[in-house]
């Protein structure tokens, strides 16, 4: 130790007496603006305004590697460390902090947060993360060159940093940016301009601090398609039915911008026609978009001129009537993303009935705590083994990771469900389910099953009335059969996407191109079908 010491202030002492042209004014000042973390949230919030979905995730992954790592480094290991500050003799005065730090010196708190922010941010995309590096570098080897740490501290600040993002991922794990190329492509037409493409837009989905309405993006964009309005007064099917009429009359493909509900919804009517689909993510977290791996319109825009598609999966719950010698299907549901009976359409219907009065994410937590303690366990026979269960959640493909709160699929046409329990017969089951999420070994709770299978029957459903599937909660039959629809709707994806940066400099330009013009296009007042272009 009495060597490394050593060695530390001989570098130190190296570093004193660097002299590098222009550097004194601009380290000091990148120093000083990183106190208290405002350089890394002033770029986090930079990254949230002019950034798509993926920088959004970055920059929330950065701020919380970043509020980790400052609470281990000021509230754990300076105080057990406390390593006094370096004495200022051999730094030139010109480099001085007009404000000397009081805390002590090991480890560098300014590194553990450039290194956790940056580290963070490049676990979600390695593009953002290479323009946020060399600033972090810059700011660690600042608090050398002005004289408030010693080197080791800043390797140490910088460990901290690092592992404190690491660890982020066993609760939130990240997400892949593309996901794995399904083979063989589906057949779709190209459909250049969006000639032949119906597109039915939810005008209430999404931000109202969009930089474009809907409408107007998507007649920028591809001029030559249908766009049929449904506003929030407006009849959701009978406007829907509208859209895949004149689809199959146009014999192009049907088109849906908004959010998850309403692309489920159309998309299950796509299926059943056999219309490829177009869709354009418009809602607030876009997860089936995300999926299938157009998470930016630019995306589809792309796919739909050149005709380039994926087939995916369709989970289907069929209620089932059984009597003495026949079973017989009635009124199938069809699910894209997921199928779940016990705790979660309890918390489904009771967020719905807060939502509009404390909004949608204090209302989500309101209800997990009362669904959570109020809660009875459902019982049910799943393929003839009797089981009591707290919940039953089946996904359309596999959602990853193994072990954790779903969190995305990499691929949709892999023909299983990802089927998981959590088992209602074990003692204090929903206690040690929460425990095991927040440590992060939900994969090694005896509570917690999970495995793929291409079918499942569920019989003799009791302690529960209802189910939901893609978020819709409705009556619960006493009879399911599970299984899949393998490849049966076509969605259009491009081959190669661009990254998200060149997305955000295409959408600025084509926004500052409908502001030049001081004019965009508008539906008719009634949300009727608008042929735009022609």
């Amino acid at each position: 130790m009495r060597f490394l010491g050593e060695l530390d202030q001989r570098l130190f002492i190296r570093v004193a007496a660097a002299r590098v042209p222009g550097a004194d004014p601009a380290l000091t000042r990148l120093s000083r603006s990183a106190d208290h973390g405002r350089l890394w949230l002033g770029a986090a919030a930079g990254l949230v305004t002019l950034g798509g979905h993926t920088a959004r995730r970055a920059a929330l992954r950065g701020a919380g590697s970043l509020v980790l790592a400052s609470l281990t480094v000021n509230t754990v290991v300076k105080w057990s460390a406390r390593r006094p500050r370096p004495l200022l003799e051999p730094v030139p005065q010109i480099r001085h902090l007009l404000r000397q730090p009081r805390t002590t010196s090991f480890p560098s708190g300014h590194s553990a947060s450039a290194a956790a922010f940056a580290t963070g941010v490049a676990l979600e995309s390695t593009r953002y993360g290479a323009l946020i590096a060399p600033v972090a570098a810059a700011v660690a080897f600042s608090r050398v060159y002005v004289g408030v740490h010693y080197p080791g501290d800043v390797l140490a600040g910088t460990v901290i940093g690092v592992g404190a993002a690491v660890l982020t991922c066993r609760w939130w794990p990240p997400r892949q940016v593309n996901p794995e190329r399904e083979r063989p492509p589906a057949a779709a037409p190209a459909l250049p301009g969006g000639d032949g493409l119906v597109v039915f837009v939810n005008t209430g989905a999404g931000t109202p601090a969009a930089p474009l309405p809907a409408t107007t993006l998507l007649a920028e964009l591809l001029p030559g398609a249908e766009l049929v309005a449904c506003g929030p007064d407006d009849d959701f099917d009978a406007l829907l039915d509208r859209a895949v009429r004149r689809t199959l009359a146009r014999g192009g493909a049907l088109g849906v911008h908004g959010g998850d509900g309403t692309v489920n919804t159309v998309a299950r009517s796509a299926a059943r026609h056999g219309l490829p689909l177009a869709v354009f993510p418009g809602g607030t977290f876009n997860h089936f978009a995300l999926d299938v791996g157009v998470p930016h319109v630019a995306d589809t825009v792309a796919a739909v001129e050149r005709g380039e598609a994926v087939a995916v999966d369709l989970g289907t719950a069929a209620p089932q009537e059984t009597s003495a010698d026949t079973d017989q299907d009635t009124d199938p549901m069809e699910f894209l993303n997921t199928f779940a009976i016990g705790l979660y359409p309890e918390l489904v219907r009771l967020r719905e009935r807060l939502e509009h009065r404390l909004g949608k994410w204090p209302a989500a937590t309101v209800a997990l705590i009362r669904v959570l303690r109020t809660a009875a366990p459902t019982e049910l026979r799943i393929d003839g083994r009797r089981r009591r269960l707290w919940l039953l959640f089946a996904g359309n493909c596999h959602y990853v990771p193994d072990g954790f709160a779903p969190a995305f699929r990499p691929r949709l046409d892999d023909g299983l469900l990802d089927l998981r329990l959590i088992d209602g017969d074990r003692r204090l089951a929903r206690t040690r389910v929460v425990l095991a999420a927040f440590l992060g070994v939900l994969g090694h709770s005896p509570v917690y099953v999970a495995e793929r299978v291409p079918e499942v029957r569920i019989e003799d459903l009791k302690g529960t009335d209802t189910c939901a599937y893609d978020g819709e909660v409705v009556p619960a039959p006493g009879t399911l059969r599970l299984v899949k629809r393998n490849r049966a709707l076509v969605v259009y994806r491009p081959a190669v996407p661009r990254s998200e940066i060149v997305q955000q400099a295409w959408l600025a330009t084509v926004l500052a191109r409908c502001r030049g013009r001081g004019r965009g296009r508008r539906l008719p007042a009634d949300g009727g079908p608008s042929a735009l272009g022609h």
